[in-house]
């Protein structure tokens, strides 16, 4: 199978420590967090990914180019296109995939790929969704399901939150997605997703996910990652 991996992120919530070396190659635990992503890849026989870069790319392209079991192709956005406007883009990438998946590669996350594919599978849905409970639902995409795992409402970062299913951003997704894009799609959560809605699963899980956006947050995951690694 083929993915998405979108890495293309500043990271300006971590530096200093990102003046240096993009986010996506911040350390955990000993190693960048690119490295953790072939590891959960590998896994689950995902082997050839698109990943997007902007910020310090040289020092991705050195990273992903000593990689072997995995076959990067890196894009280079010279100017940020927006994590649905990279998926519009580069659409010929997956073109003879019947279902493909698209991942935050500035997560840090053991989620089983595995069982969500075969959930997505069941569900046959244009686009399923791999959810989680938040104690912030204001600060995230927040969706309703109902009795059959459809989502029938999104809303990326509401003021009234109607659940505390958070959207993980984890996708699997059909070629159909593609009918609901366009050369104006930006941003998946605000452009993308609400259009989806009734035409989407989600998946929860009580899998690890951390977003290492901020040096709270990195603390966390290196501390969380640890224990995890160590059972």
């Amino acid at each position: 199978m083929k993915a998405f991996l979108l890495a293309a992120g500043l990271g300006t919530r971590l530096r200093p420590l990102t003046n240096e070396i993009p986010k996506c190659l911040v350390e955990i635990n000993g190693r960048p967090l690119l490295s953790w992503w072939v590891d959960l890849l590998l896994l689950h026989s995902i082997n050839e990914v698109l990943i997007n870069i902007h910020y310090l790319p040289e020092k991705v392209i050195d990273f992903i180019s000593a990689i072997k079991k995995v076959k990067f192709i890196p894009f280079h956005e010279k100017e940020l296109l927006g994590s649905a406007g990279t998926i519009f883009r580069n659409r010929e990438f997956v073109k003879n995939e019947s279902d493909f998946l698209i991942a935050y590669a500035d997560n840090l996350t053991n989620y089983n790929l595995s069982n969500m594919f075969k959930f997505h599978k069941l569900n046959n849905s244009v686009l399923t969704m791999a959810l989680y409970k938040t104690d912030i639902p204001k600060q995230k995409g927040i969706v309703q399901l109902d009795n059959s795992n459809t989502i029938i409402d999104f809303v990326e970062k509401p003021i009234n939150p109607k659940s505390n299913l958070a959207n993980a951003g984890l996708y699997f997704c059909k070629q159909g997605v593609f009918d609901f894009m366009d050369e104006q799609s930006f941003d998946i959560g605000f452009d993308l997703l609400p259009k989806l809605i009734n035409n989407m699963s989600g998946w929860v899980t009580d899998d690890y996910l951390i977003d290492i956006g901020t040096y709270e947050q990195l603390k966390q995951a290196r501390d969380e990652w640890k224990k995890i690694n160590n059972n």
